[in-house]
């Protein structure tokens, strides 16, 4: 999506930035892990195609993705931002007749920083940027059964399950926004601001 591509989005341990170009190496470094692949139920790409769908993913008006950074590390100059980066996330509009029902997906691809309470700081500030900008009014989220981590965390936010389906090995967990779940959601990110990503990033220098 064109809508995010200059919104930097800072939050108490991390910062969402747009997806861009320079961010594709390390993007493909990730990608590379089986585990991921797995976690993600994606295929490997080649480095040309993961440049082709950044680029894609920049012009989708159905897909918005942030980069995930490390707040702490970012906030030195000295650090290049692919350096800084921990994961993605991202939220897909899947229902064309439906543009208030968004997909969430959430990676924390760096192992060191799993477990850390950061996946539900980024999910917070996804469903919030969702909410306010993209007037997003229900969730979604598909898990693998095996993937313990993200079913509990997804659930301790507030999702129930939609559908089970043992033949993809998946769960369909599901929230719906109402003004109860919006204020309790932008109550729990009010520490979260919005910069311009261009200026914030040449103050970095």
């Amino acid at each position: 999506m064109r809508i995010n591509e200059n919104t930097l989005l800072e939050g108490k341990n991390v910062v969402l930035v747009p997806y861009n170009a320079e961010h594709v190496p390390r993007y493909h470094v990730w990608m590379g892990s089986e585990e991921l692949q797995k976690l993600t139920a994606s295929e490997p790409l080649s480095l040309e195609q993961e440049y082709e769908m950044q680029s894609s993913w920049r012009e989708d008006d159905d897909k918005c993705t942030f980069i995930v950074l490390d707040k702490q590390k970012w906030a030195e100059p000295s650090v290049p931002e692919e350096q800084c980066m921990l994961g993605d996330v991202n939220v897909f509009l899947t229902d064309p007749d439906d543009r208030s029902l968004a997909e969430v997906e959430v990676m924390i691809a760096e192992p060191s920083y799993r477990g850390r309470g950061l996946g539900k700081e980024v999910v917070q500030m996804m469903m919030t940027y969702a909410i306010t900008r993209l007037d997003i009014k229900k969730f979604e989220v598909k898990i693998g059964l095996d993937n313990g981590v993200s079913i509990a965390l997804f659930k301790k936010l507030g999702f129930a399950e939609l559908s089970l389906s043992e033949v993809f090995g998946e769960v369909t967990l599901g929230m719906d926004v109402d003004e109860a779940v919006r204020s309790l959601l932008l109550g729990n990110t009010g520490f979260m601001k919005e910069h311009e990503y261009g200026k914030s990033r040449d103050n970095r220098h």
